[in-house]
């Protein structure tokens, strides 16, 4: 019988994204695969130091023990060969990450495995296959920035912040904002608050991450599993957003709509494993202080016509 996993959170994370190899791939880029082959064979018991994802990955492979069964799998995706990548696999036993499945792809793309794996998640520091993953627009997918300096999750429980348009939402409300005005956009806005938003590139992810919850053993209120929306909307905007997520019965424990205001303050407060966003004016910051993903658009997208402007 195959695996089922509509059940189940899937996180697709390459090996960049879950462990620190900057040093292994400045190797790769100077010396080649020779090299890098030589110089993992001679480190190939010598553990690596975590990557940004690897305290998001940890923590939510975690949530099994407190749930009524499975509720989260990871796939470690590499584009090491299955020589090179005994280290990284050494290391996964080292750090006692209860992680089983690995795709090794010999230096070909990730990114037509998605599928294959059922991933709803993937993370990388690769630019080409997180773009050509939100294209396909088989799973919600952000490229990994590098992890901040000092970063202690303040308990053990999971904390995952998101953006809200052109991640949670569609872009149409961003475009319009940007193309026509705020007072344009918050008019829009106010008109349609009955009318649920687009679907974006995360949002079945949040979706799914509502629906493991239900095998927490907690309520809601105080599950391990805490979501939060942080975004540059404010009041009239703020509405259809709460609509939406009652639309899609999800649930959501904080939501902070800012008007402007710096979003790192709040991530710092919050806590967040992980922060999707958009824009690189957010993730500047907000990378210095939490773990950070930019969410590309897709290259088909009005946005990026504007983007190209700047």
């Amino acid at each position: 019988m195959p695996v089922d996993f509509s059940d189940i959170l899937v996180i697709g994370v390459s090996s960049r994204a879950l462990f620190d190899l900057e040093e292994e791939n400045s190797v790769f880029e100077k010396e080649g695969i020779e090299g890098y082959r030589k110089y993992q064979q001679e480190k190939e018991n010598d553990s690596l130091k975590p990557g940004t994802a690897f305290i998001l990955v940890k923590s939510l492979l975690e949530l099994n023990n407190q749930a009524d069964k499975r509720i989260v799998e990871v796939v470690v995706m590499s584009r090491n060969s299955p020589e090179t990548g005994v280290r990284m696999l050494n290391s996964i036993n080292e750090h006692k990450l209860d992680i089983t499945r690995v795709a090794l792809s010999g230096g070909e793309p990730l990114s037509p495995y998605i599928d294959a794996y059922d991933v709803d998640l993937f993370l990388s520091k690769d630019v080409k296959d997180v773009q050509t993953v939100i294209d396909s627009r088989a799973c919600a997918a952000a490229t990994i920035y590098d992890p901040p300096t000092e970063f202690d999750p303040s308990d053990n429980r999971v904390k995952i912040a998101f953006d809200a348009d052109a991640v949670l939402f569609s872009e149409d409300s961003e475009y319009r904002y940007k193309t026509e005005g705020i007072d344009a956009f918050h008019k829009f806005e106010s008109e349609h608050v009955d009318e649920p938003l687009k679907e974006g590139p995360f949002a079945k992810l949040l979706i799914k991450l509502s629906k493991i919850q239900e095998h927490l053993p907690t309520t809601i209120e105080l599950t391990p599993l805490r979501l939060s929306i942080v975004t540059a909307r404010n009041a009239p905007s703020h509405m259809r957003v709460i609509k939406t997520l009652r639309k899609w019965r999800v649930y959501v424990d904080e939501a902070h709509f800012l008007g402007g205001l710096s979003k790192d303050k709040v991530l710092k407060a919050f806590g967040a494993h992980i922060f999707f966003d958009d824009q690189e004016t957010h993730l500047n910051a907000t990378s210095k202080v939490v773990p950070s993903g930019k969410v590309p658009y897709s290259s088909d997208s009005k946005m990026n016509t504007i983007e190209k402007k700047k």
